[in-house]
């Protein structure tokens, strides 16, 4: 047998006059001045209550670029286009909506049109557009759902975000490993519509439907129509628990080159799929994330008011004037030596930033690697020495010339060998907080990329002040 799993109906609105794909009209949405025009036509026939002209505009655009265009229109014109062909939109717009405008669909759209379109979508999208709806509106919209989708739905809701069971789509293909190929093809024909919209793998399953193999779809194929799946299968590299965290899944993926892996329920039967697309989302998604976090930012969009993008920034700032407080503590205990010899106020900001520029090179690596799962408990000690050595090396050669260009601006010796100095203490201190402190924040269960900035500059800069100072102060003693 054939086994699949369906969520999907036909299609609404595909038998519009307007749905013919128009590749010169794709060109336009997607080119730059010609947008700009195809924008204000748009906006035009808005302001002008011409649906006939806005189902010409739209409706033949693919779903991502309809989305997109959506996204720079005024409000007033998403309204108007929402109001008159909203519920004529291919469904697969609705998941590639950002935030503001989904939530317009959501105000304007009867509940009933806005479950159809869900329920349109693969499983996977909708998932992801259900999951950022309120509860109120979760529940109006999924009661006008069918059972089956409803309890699909609830179910993968049931997982943590960012999980695989979030992420996986429950549309798929399976088959006995007894079945040959002409069985299989035969019975996937008469199927048709019933199969998912986009696989690449039929999953091989024994009497327990539990997977013991796949068969790519190219692969079939090309095969005799008598060849047994069983001949053809390939062992499955990863199976995914619904648990899974999403990166995990993502580094499977990178890993053994996927383009898809089965998930499996508690006990160990087929349950769903994740596909590559999704993949692709998840690393754009976690490498934002990382970079926003590398820069002490919790979460940051553009759709977020004033009070969000405070919310996210202002206690990272915080903690950085408390560091900042500290390093100054630090400096006015030197500060008589400081009115004394002017140079070292003008020198010690730059020895600072080049420590902290190393520190961040080496965090970078870091994080980059305990994300990547390159960086573990057994090749740790490793990669410390590289960097302890690699510190030390860069900080002889930015030192050398560095206290070459301090002794002949204030022609001093004391303060050529100062400058030096600290930078040579700084970048090694640099490369070893930029490994260790990810190292013991990951070891103490704390997300490295959010953390680690933080304590990083505040030890390189309180390292290299408080260098620079002594060494002066013993140097002029």
């Amino acid at each position: 047998m054939v086994v699949v799993e369906n969520l999907t109906k036909p299609r609404h609105g595909e038998a519009s006059e307007f749905k013919s794909q128009s590749d010169e009209l794709r060109e336009i949405a997607q080119s730059g001045e010609k947008r700009k025009h195809f924008i204000a036509t748009i906006i035009g026939a808005a302001g002008d209550h011409d649906p006939i002209s806005l189902r010409k505009l739209l409706l033949p655009l693919h779903p991502a670029d309809c989305a997109s265009v959506l996204s720079e229109l005024p409000e007033e014109s998403v309204r108007t286009i929402i109001k008159y062909i909203g519920e004529e939109l291919d469904s697969e717009v609705f998941a590639e909506l950002d935030e503001d405008t989904r939530e317009l669909f959501v105000d304007i759209l009867p509940t009933a049109a806005l479950a159809r379109a869900i329920e349109d979508l693969d499983s996977d999208d909708a998932v992801a557009f259900v999951e950022e709806l309120d509860e109120e509106e979760r529940a109006e919209v999924l009661a006008q759902t069918s059972p089956e989708f409803r309890t699909n739905i609830e179910g993968a809701l049931s997982f943590e975000e960012e999980t695989a069971g979030r992420l996986m789509q429950r549309e798929f293909v399976a088959a006995p490993e007894f079945w040959d190929v002409g069985r299989t093809i035969d019975h996937m024909r008469a199927v048709g519509e019933d199969l998912p919209d986009l696989f690449f793998e039929i999953y091989v399953v024994d009497p327990m439907f539990k997977p013991i193999g796949a068969v790519a779809v190219s692969r079939l194929m090309r095969a005799p129509r008598n060849k047994s799946l069983k001949d053809l299968m390939e062992n499955l590299h990863v199976v995914v628990k619904p648990e899974t965290d999403q990166e995990d899944v993502a580094l499977s993926f990178q890993k053994y080159h996927l383009i898809s892996a089965p998930v499996v329920d508690v006990a160990g039967r087929l349950n769903g799929m994740i596909t590559v697309d999704d993949i692709v989302q998840v690393l754009q998604e976690e490498n934002e994330e990382d970079m926003l976090a590398l820069a002490g930012v919790s979460d940051a969009s553009t759709t977020d008011d004033v009070f969000e993008s405070v919310k996210s920034r202002l206690p990272w700032l915080m903690i950085n004037l408390f560091i900042a407080l500290v390093n100054s503590t630090v400096i006015s205990k030197f500060s008589g030596l400081i009115e004394q010899v002017v140079a070292l106020a003008v020198l010690m900001p730059v020895g600072s930033a080049l420590g902290g520029n190393a520190g961040t090179q080496t965090l970078a690596v870091a994080v980059r690697a305990l994300a990547q799962k390159e960086l573990t408990s057994e090749n740790s000690m490793r990669i410390v020495w590289r960097e302890f050595f690699t510190g030390t090396l860069n900080g002889i050669a930015i030192g050398l010339v560095f206290a070459t260009v301090a002794g002949l601006w204030f022609h001093s010796w004391i303060i050529a060998l100062a400058a030096g100095g600290v930078i040579v203490i700084d970048f090694v201190v640099a490369g070893l907080v930029g490994i260790l402190v990810p190292l013991g924040l990951k070891r103490l269960n704390y997300d490295p990329a959010v953390a680690s900035s933080i304590f990083v500059t505040f030890i390189t800069d309180l390292v290299g002040f408080s260098a620079f100072l002594t060494i002066a102060f013993f140097l002029l003693k």
